[in-house]
């Protein structure tokens, strides 16, 4: 029998009386409401949010967990007793081995930052879209570049594409380095400190060379360290664009994140983003909103589905005991996240929220870019980037979604809503499509420059130290000016700043069961899901009109009526016949 979002009439009974058993403990504390700035509780651990600084080394490198034991001890191998001189030549000595290695990553979207988009299937990507942290990637590339899994030509400053690169450019390091001293120094296109570098150049402060012999003699399978050294640090800094990706899942408590806790399951990343030749599965780009059919199975070779996903371990109805009905009838059409993500950046780092470059451009009164910090020593507020909104513990937003997810390209053109906002993503998905569910997402609010005559928002020179980045000398005109002319587009020359807002799905956090949502935090009024439309939640007072309820009640009450009179006039008749002489009653 198909599903259908409306109970019926009995089930709606049974399980008002389920729910009103599970919610008595819920309903005697307040439910947690969306709070972007909410405080962390005391026993959370506290850091400081680590905005990437454009005069220091890009990243702070965590401490590595201890890795696990493999059959090969590197430091034995005489083609990496070196000495390096570069990564490229750490590479060619490990494709002597891993011959295939290096075609392989050049496959993927870690190599090309390039995506075929599901619905409309344009290539999108980090080179291709808009975005509304640091705008965009055209003409910042020697920064960029720091998250990228190869090597570029940090001499010239000129951008060979990806595609026409050796594959000794490849670098190997940045995803298995064991000894968490292995770095990338800024403005170098990706490359490893081989010498002592000036940074910025005549500030008499020096990045220190690594010993890239002995990061390869120790390498291994990819850690959280190794993926958070990108994908926790995205958008600027520690934890700025996910919301549930940050340093503190290196070594996570179970009350954080159940799959990954240091002193429980210890997931790494590709414990559920499954790799094969490289191909890493699970991305924003292509997303399995509702899988329907076939599902991964780990050890078979004959899967269908994606292995970054719930349904891979748990299956499609992963609850159990009394509620196991009512709960698993959810899963049709609310994601797992959605109550098993109560809120995100709970780990003690914030996240960025709102980033306003139209505030950008001011100076302390040294003369240098302003900088401001909140009592926990957060940047709110950055000459060179804006002013921002900070968030920890925050209760996701949620929408339909389906899978599908539409981006924004560098040079389209646009129009803003009728509330003067552009969407540089749009999340597909609807109460009637049957592929979808519901999710909680991060809505990330920017504000950023725009071309009013050709109504398209503009790329930006961001990262360098030449006389056009904004973050050297904050010049929005010779900025726009370079990052336009860097995406081989035109622009009219004027400018204007206009409200943007990207969405980010929620799925890492996960906490322990007992920490999910309660059934008071949805079914009732002002709930989580009060947004939601084309489904019917009951305790949600949208979803009971009242004349029909008036009607209906109405209808009960006639009928109750005309039950009482039928009876009375019976029993008014039963009596007269009764009392009537010659009755055998009499």
């Amino acid at each position: 029998m198909p599903f259908t979002h409306r109970f019926a009439p009995a089930a709606r009974f049974g399980f008002w009386l389920r729910l009103a058993a599970v919610c008595a403990v819920a309903t005697s504390a307040p439910p947690a409401l969306a709070n972007p700035a909410a405080s962390i509780p005391p026993s959370a651990p506290q850091s400081a949010i680590a905005e990437v600084d454009i005069h220091s080394p890009y990243r702070v490198v965590p401490k590595m967990p201890t890795g696990a034991k493999t059959t090969a001890d590197h430091s034995k191998f005489k083609e990496l007793q070196g000495p390096f001189k570069s990564g490229s030549e750490v590479t060619a000595a490990c494709l002597s081995c891993h011959t295939e290695a290096a075609k392989q990553i050049k496959g993927t979207i870690h190599w090309k930052w390039e995506e075929v988009e599901q619905d409309s299937k344009r290539i999108v990507g980090k080179n291709k879209v808009m975005n509304n942290f640091c705008v965009s990637t055209p003409s910042n590339q020697q920064f960029c570049t720091g998250c990228h899994v190869g090597y570029g030509d940090a001499k010239s400053g000129e951008f060979v594409a990806f595609s026409k690169r050796p594959d000794t450019d490849v670098d190997c390091l940045v995803c298995h380095d064991q000894t968490g001293k292995y770095v990338k120094a800024p403005y170098q296109s990706g490359n490893p400190p081989t010498t002592r570098i000036e940074m910025p150049p005549g500030s008499g402060k020096f990045i220190e060379p690594i010993d890239l012999a002995l990061i390869a003699q120790h390498v291994g399978a990819p850690s959280r360290a190794n993926c958070g050294t990108c994908h926790f640090n995205g958008g600027g800094g520690d934890g700025v664009k996910h919301g549930d990706l940050d340093s503190s899942l290196i070594n996570p408590p179970k009350s954080l994140d159940v799959h990954m806790a240091k002193d429980g399951l210890n997931f790494q990343c590709q414990t559920c983003h499954a790799t094969g030749g490289h191909e890493v599965s699970g991305s924003h780009y292509k997303l399995d909103a509702k899988h329907e059919g076939g599902q991964y199975v780990r050890g078979s070779q004959h899967n269908m589905g994606s292995a970054a996903s719930c349904q891979s371990c748990h299956g499609d109805t992963p609850h159990k005991g009394n509620l196991a009905q009512d709960l698993n009838m959810h899963t049709r059409n609310i994601a797992c996240q959605t109550c098993h993500i109560p809120e995100f950046a709970r780990g003690g780092v914030p996240t960025k929220m709102e980033w306003d470059y139209s505030k950008a451009g001011q100076r302390g009164p040294d003369g240098k870019p302003l900088v401001i910090k909140d009592e926990h020593g957060h940047p709110t507020y950055l000459g060179i980037k804006g002013q921002f909104k900070l968030g920890e513990n925050v209760v996701p937003d949620y929408t339909w979604f389906n899978g599908a997810v539409k981006w924004m390209n560098i040079g389209e053109n646009v129009t803003p809503n009728k509330d003067g906002v552009v969407a540089i993503n749009q999340y597909g998905g609807s109460a009637t499509d049957g592929k979808s569910r519901i999710w909680p997402v991060k809505t990330m609010k920017g504000t950023q420059p725009y071309d009013p005559e050709m109504h398209r928002l503009l790329a930006i020179h961001n990262a360098g130290f030449d006389d056009a980045a904004y973050w050297h000398t904050m010049d929005w005109q010779k900025s726009i000016a370079a990052g336009m002319k860097e995406a081989g587009l035109e622009w009219s020359g004027k400018y204007e700043f206009v409200k943007t807002t990207t969405t980010w799905p929620i799925t890492h956090m996960v906490a322990p069961k007992d920490k999910a949502l309660s059934c008071a935090q949805c079914h009732s009024n002002n709930g989580r899901l009060e947004k939601i439309d084309g489904i019917y939640i009951p305790g949600r007072d949208k979803d009971h009109q009242n004349w029909i309820e008036t009607i209906g009640l109405g209808v009960a009450g006639l009928s109750l009526a005309g039950v009482m009179v039928h009876g009375g006039i019976r029993s008014f008749l039963w009596l007269r016949r009764r009392n009537k002489p010659g009755s055998k009653s009499h």
